[in-house]
């Protein structure tokens, strides 16, 4: 338990840097950084958590990403701000550069053999793919707290 705690406090820490630099490079104001930084440190460990409990990586993300949208909006209900100015540098920890890199550098090596390699393309494919969902999950992960708190109509 202490060393789940340990883990969660680490990866809170280390996601709200980028959450912040990012804030930062969207001309973020000063004094909101410091909540792009909670917000980004939530939904990072919040994402780990899940991961911990055996939860892919594509359904933790969303998860997560929804999280952020729930938080970005009180955020923005309490400073009069609109809530993306907190949700995208939020989201920034969670975008999945690795599987991105290695479908890349997979496509690169594929390309520069004169055969095709089945090892190599089912890397492109499976990188490929875990990159798009993940990407998708962090969009309509975002997306959706919003589409239903600022709803005008009733859904049913």
């Amino acid at each position: 338990m202490l060393d789940l705690l340990s883990v969660l406090l680490h990866d809170a820490f280390f996601s709200a840097i980028p959450a912040v630099g990012f804030a930062m490079v969207f001309n973020v104001p000063k004094r909101y950084l410091i909540y792009c930084a909670i917000a980004g440190a939530i939904g990072h460990s919040f994402r780990t958590l899940l991961l911990q409990f055996s939860m892919p990586i594509e359904w933790a993300t969303f998860v997560a990403a929804a999280l952020v949208g729930v938080i970005t909006i009180q955020f923005a209900k309490r400073h009069l701000a609109p809530p993306l100015m907190y949700a995208v540098a939020a989201i920034i920890p969670m975008v999945p550069g690795t599987y991105a890199f290695n479908t890349v550098i997979a496509l690169i090596q594929l390309t520069a053999q004169s055969q095709v390699s089945p090892e190599l393309t089912a890397q492109v494919i499976l990188n490929g793919l875990k990159t798009v969902f993940i990407l998708g999950a962090l969009a309509v992960g975002l997306a959706l707290p919003s589409l239903l708190y600022y709803r005008t109509r009733p859904i049913i």
